[in-house]
């Protein structure tokens, strides 16, 4: 069985044998060590000792889509990585670049929130969470805070209204504290110490559920509900209900803070092929082999879409123009039903309901974010689309 890892501490309530986390001072000291010296990465940095894996001068299958006009040179100058299209559930492209092998894990960035959401889909369906529910009733931490008076709804539409800026070149938002808060960055004096002390902190600008606001930091409470519900870390649940249900080849990781907690709205990583697993799930009403993994009424709210008329003045809308976000996916609002997960730089979950197909492109684009690439990527994707009909 795989496992979705961390590599850092957890809370205290992992540690039965002891009241506290252990520390860098303590964590080969008895009772501490009992946990310690099976999650040595948790603490102390690492690199891999790979198998047996030869250097790859690159893979361009592109079968299906060979048809089309230098397919392979357009991915190359969108500074593809990874590329697999799914048709069916089954393998009929894939492109990687040099350097770069079927069985490496790629960044995800705000992928990872379209994964966050699925996995807290599965409480839904359970009952386990309401998401017409306060946030509070699952994590009354948050009391005054900007998620006090909000839902579980609210949170995972991002329509919460809250004091963020999303704005990745600007070493002052708070997108930029939590990438420093997670370790991303260098920390600064007087930042939150955690993630939790962090989302304490942001307060609301305005109501809730009257505008789309895209805040990171909605999908880190997402996670913090799923640790609150189930009592258990955040990629140790992914493993539980997503991951091992959809039989991946390949571990994935995600990267956490120093109090353990995930970085749940970018941090994952895993192959482009396991990730592609995730967008068939979709496309197949939310089962895999005949099991249920989330429930096919949830999939179905999440690929209507949400209003469009919540996001009017957003950038994206000038490519999508009917775009919208529900349940923490995208959907463009065209002709073709087309919804998708994205990360900044260029990292894509493209759903293709038409002709039941998956586009996955994990990428390293210059730009966090532009109208241009997001033009570009939507003329690759509509072509693939089109060529996938034939």
């Amino acid at each position: 069985m795989t496992h979705l890892t961390q590599t850092l501490s957890a809370r205290p309530a992992r540690y039965p044998e002891a009241p506290t986390p252990p520390t860098l001072d303590t964590w080969q000291d008895a009772p501490h060590n009992r946990w310690a010296f099976a999650h040595v990465t948790e603490f102390v940095p690492t690199t891999t000792i790979h198998r047996d894996q030869p250097e790859h001068d690159g893979v361009v299958q592109l079968g299906a889509l060979s048809q089309m006009d230098d397919l392979a040179g357009r991915l190359a100058d969108a500074y593809t990585d990874a590329f697999v299209v799914l048709r069916a559930g089954e393998v009929v492209a894939e492109y990687y670049r040099p350097g770069f092998a079927p069985n490496d894990r790629h960044l995800l960035m705000s992928v990872s929130k379209s994964v966050c959401a699925l996995t807290l889909a599965t409480l839904i369906d359970d009952r386990a969470v309401d998401p017409s529910a306060q946030v509070t009733q699952y994590v009354p931490e948050l009391a005054g805070s900007a998620y006090g008076d909000v839902t579980v709804q609210h949170v995972l539409d991002m329509t919460v209204a809250v004091d963020y800026d999303e704005n990745y070149r600007d070493a002052d938002s708070e997108v930029r504290a939590q990438d420093r808060i997670a370790g991303w960055r260098t920390p600064r004096d007087g930042d939150p110490e955690d993630t939790y002390a962090f989302l304490r902190s942001l307060r609301s600008d305005g109501a809730p559920g009257r505008r789309f606001q895209y805040c990171s930091a909605d999908t880190d409470v997402l996670a913090w509900i799923i640790e609150a519900v189930t009592g258990r870390r955040y990629a140790e649940v992914i493993s539980a209900r997503v991951w091992q249900a959809l039989g991946c080849d390949d571990d994935a990781s995600v990267t956490v803070d120093p109090a353990g907690f995930a970085f749940a709205n970018g941090g994952i990583s895993c192959t482009a092929r396991d990730l592609a697993r995730v967008g068939d799930l979709m496309l197949s009403g939310g089962a895999r082999d005949g099991r249920q993994i989330v429930s096919s009424s949830w999939v179905r709210q999440t690929l209507s879409g949400g209003d469009p008329e919540l996001a009017r003045g957003l950038a994206i809308q000038q490519t999508h123009p009917n775009a919208s976000y529900r349940n923490q996916w995208w959907s463009t609002g065209n002709a073709r039903g087309n919804v998708y997960a994205v990360g900044i730089h260029g990292q894509y979950v493209w759903l293709d309901p038409l002709t039941e197909s998956v586009i996955v492109k994990l990428s390293s684009c210059p730009d966090p974010v532009t109208t241009g690439w997001n033009d570009v990527h939507a003329s690759l994707f509509a072509d693939i689309c089109t060529a996938l009909e034939d």
